[in-house]
């Protein structure tokens, strides 16, 4: 899986100027960590339709509508009163929906006889800010909170941006996790899916 156009670069404010492997931020936003895991699960499992429940901000920041466009995918009904939300087919039978709805799950999908659920967070990938990599930390930590508060539909996932300290905590979260059966992934900025094991013993 590659795709360029998931980050979004911006130039930083004044209080994180030089914060960053870079002159710009680069921004993995939720919207697109989303997306980047809905095509990871029709890629790799047996599914055909994927369902997806961003909300305006998501959207404010990431166009679900013009990325799936460019990735082959037309619009083929409306689903709610924004621009984005709607049915999206492929020439391949895939579906991705797009459903502004809370509390339904990020990134939802039937595969078989059970269901995959996905939370997810987004955050500045290339960021040396101690607030940022804090953020980035706590999402982490939120994702794997909120599928824990919430009944289990089959699969839980919680998912981020892939970053080398979201890999560490990961790590480390993963037994744990595991025993409470939820599942960790984390999405490199080409929308590369990163599963981290659950029983990996490595101390970090």
């Amino acid at each position: 899986m590659d795709f360029d156009d998931l980050v979004v670069a911006l130039a930083p404010p004044p209080n994180r100027i030089g914060k960053s492997d870079g002159e710009h931020e680069h921004h993995l936003y939720e919207g697109a960590v989303m997306l980047a895991y809905a095509m990871h699960i029709l890629r790799t499992q047996p599914a055909s339709e994927v369902r997806i429940h961003p909300d305006g901000e998501h959207a404010k920041q990431f166009g679900f509508g013009s990325w799936l466009q460019r990735r082959g995918y037309s619009k083929t009904s409306t689903l709610g009163t924004t621009s984005f939300g709607g049915r999206y087919d492929d020439a391949n039978g895939k579906t991705i929906v797009i459903n502004p709805k809370s509390g339904l799950g990020d990134v939802v999908a039937d595969v078989g006889d059970h269901i995959i659920s996905a939370e997810c967070k987004g955050g500045i990938i290339n960021t040396r800010h101690p607030g940022q990599v804090s953020r980035l930390y706590k999402g982490l930590c939120e994702t794997v909170g909120l599928l824990m508060a919430t009944a289990s539909p089959g699969r839980q996932v919680a998912v981020v941006p892939y970053t080398e300290s979201t890999y560490r905590l990961a790590l480390r979260l993963a037994p744990r996790c595991a025993l409470a059966g939820i599942e960790l992934a984390l999405v490199r900025c080409r929308g590369e899916v990163v599963e981290i094991p659950g029983c990996d013993d490595r101390v970090l």
